[in-house]
């Protein structure tokens, strides 16, 4: 069976799947929804019901972090925190897709760069605020509320001291964090080797681990921690009893975000920067020692062999992925946007099963709807 190629909306941007990518969906019941922040896009992956791939992008300014249970989607942007949610009612469809995601909620973080968030067992957001080294949550009156900074960390400024960048549940409550140095100073990770990584027990409050290469994405996976190192990319499991750094697999790509499907890892791949604050580390020597051509795309990784199975791989103007997440039970999704008339004409009402178009907007009389 050939590749698949498909095209985004600008058609500057060209998708290329292994042949069998949306087979894997289908048989494990997932879509797929990642951001590319470069490109300021949200993209929601799955399959047709005759097994092309399906996508959908929208903007939102500087797509970063992302969380989904399948019904909701919390996504970080340039200064906001969105919640999108699902409209659907089970086994209902809309345009050929089987969930409809509107934005409902946003409040707004200010320039804080959010990086991953979390959902803790209320149901209330946690996120990364990497401008300020902590972790924090929304706030009714304010941009912010901190709820823990690293032990390291002296003063809650707007420094980007270590580069604290990820966050792994664990219980429904925040239990690890990623950063790329345990460093005090203003934006002192960027003047340490970039093998300072190091990651922190939150509920001990102490750096359990270093000697990271440039570490993303922990995760709370079947009882244990897992996290990517972007500047050696490889997937890692950590042992904790130790604790030590065990790799399962290296990928063609500097890794960020990361999510589990059964015994698979699914993996955000960004081509290396040759250049700027990573350039002390070139990840492109590693992949060409190991006859691996860099990548921008969504790998699958089976965590028991090691091997990439099933990839889709990007070539345009976007490359690189900040994060990528699994929806659970999805086949074709979709999100609504506001470049377009949607986000003013699909409308929902509750206790009404699909949504309803509403009035176009009329232009003579000052963009309001008709009278």
């Amino acid at each position: 069976m050939p590749e698949e190629t498909a095209t985004s909306t600008d058609e500057s941007l060209e998708f290329t799947t292994s042949p069998g990518f949306t087979g894997w969906l289908a048989e494990q019941e997932v879509s797929l929804a990642f951001t590319t922040y470069q490109s300021s896009r949200l993209f929601l992956v799955g399959h047709e019901s005759d097994g092309r791939l399906s996508v959908n992008e929208r903007l939102f300014r500087r797509a970063m972090g992302t969380w989904t249970d399948g019904q909701t989607i919390w996504l970080s942007t340039l200064y906001q925190l969105w919640r999108l949610e699902n409209v659907l009612p089970p086994g209902l469809s809309y345009m050929g897709h089987d969930r409809l995601y509107v934005p409902r909620l946003s409040h707004v973080t200010g320039g804080i760069n959010v990086h991953d968030i979390g959902i803790d067992a209320q149901g209330a957001p946690v996120f990364v605020a990497t401008q300020f080294s902590c972790l924090a949550a929304p706030s009714p009156t304010h941009n912010f509320r901190m709820i823990w900074k690293p032990p390291f960390v002296s003063a809650l400024e707007p420094e980007d001291r270590c580069h604290l960048n990820g966050l792994a549940m664990r219980d429904g409550r925040p239990r690890y964090v990623t950063a790329l140095a345990d460093t005090d100073t203003v934006q002192g990770w960027r003047h340490v080797p970039r093998n300072r990584g190091c990651v922190t027990d939150i509920d001990a409050n102490e750096v359990i681990l270093r000697g990271l290469f440039v570490p993303h994405s922990p995760r709370w996976f079947d009882e244990g921690l897992w996290l990517l190192q972007s500047g050696a990319g490889t997937i890692c499991r950590v042992d904790l009893s130790v604790p030590r750094c065990e790799t399962v697999a290296l990928c063609p790509g500097y890794l960020r975000g990361f999510s589990m499907v059964g015994r698979y890892a699914v993996v955000g791949l960004s081509k290396p920067r040759r250049a700027g604050a990573f350039d002390e580390f070139d990840l492109a020597q590693v992949l060409d020692r190991h006859k691996m051509q860099p990548r921008c795309g969504i790998a699958i990784v089976d965590t028991v062999s090691g091997q990439l199975v099933h990839w889709l791989w990007l070539e345009g103007f976007a490359t690189e992925i900040y994060d990528v997440v699994a929806i659970p039970g999805v086949q074709r999704p979709m999100a609504v946007g506001f470049i377009s008339d949607q986000i003013e004409t699909v409308l929902t009402i509750e206790g009404h099963p699909l949504p309803i178009q509403g009035p176009i907007r009329d232009p003579t009389r000052g963009g309001g709807p008709p009278s």
